[in-house]
């Protein structure tokens, strides 16, 4: 009994210790670049793809990060395009498999290319739990996002369950550099 009670402290010790990192690299991050350096789009959705191309317009000197499926990036990329996108300014990644994996597979390409500052593109109702994940996952990186929310037809928010099930994913990643997405029976 006296090993587990240990052991729970510890790791309360741990996450604790985490989560008290992730805001002061926010701080550190968005005092460093007040302004975003990239667009970073969720996949799932072509109004997303549709909704960015349209606020690149806007901000041309910005490359576009999406994350999708991999089977829905030609789609993708000819959406951009239409709207005037240079190839050259898309990163196009297939392999998310989740919200989690989204963060999780471009957070190293995030960090290589010295990104400290990023827009986040995904549906309204989708926002909450990206952006908690985004928190944990980029900030523990020292990367904040500025949200930017695409409008839905009537979708209800994500339920708070599906946020803090991910938030538990993003700090297993940040531990063990897995999120458990292996886990999900729809994936094969």
């Amino acid at each position: 009994m006296k090993r587990k009670l240990k052991l729970v402290k510890w790791v309360l010790a741990i996450a604790l210790l985490l989560t008290s990192i992730i805001p002061v690299r926010i701080a550190i991050a968005l005092h460093q670049t007040p302004v975003s350096q990239a667009i970073f789009v969720l996949g799932g959705a072509s109004e997303r793809m549709k909704f960015a191309a349209q606020f690149w317009q806007y901000h041309q000197n910005l490359d576009i990060w999406v994350s999708d499926f991999a089977w829905y990036l030609d789609v993708d990329r000819r959406i951009f395009l239409r709207y005037g996108v240079p190839d050259a300014k898309l990163h196009l990644d297939g392999r998310a498999t989740d919200t989690v994996t989204n963060f999780t597979t471009l957070v190293e390409d995030f960090a290589n290319q010295r990104l400290q500052h990023i827009y986040l593109i995904t549906s309204d109702y989708h926002m909450r739990r990206a952006r908690a994940i985004a928190t944990i996952v980029l900030g523990s990186q020292g990367i904040v996002v500025t949200p930017v929310a695409v409008a839905s037809q009537n979708q209800p928010s994500e339920s708070l369950v599906r946020v803090l099930r991910d938030c538990g994913r993003s700090f297993l990643w940040i531990l063990i550099r897995r999120t458990g997405a292996n886990f999900n029976p729809h994936l094969k």
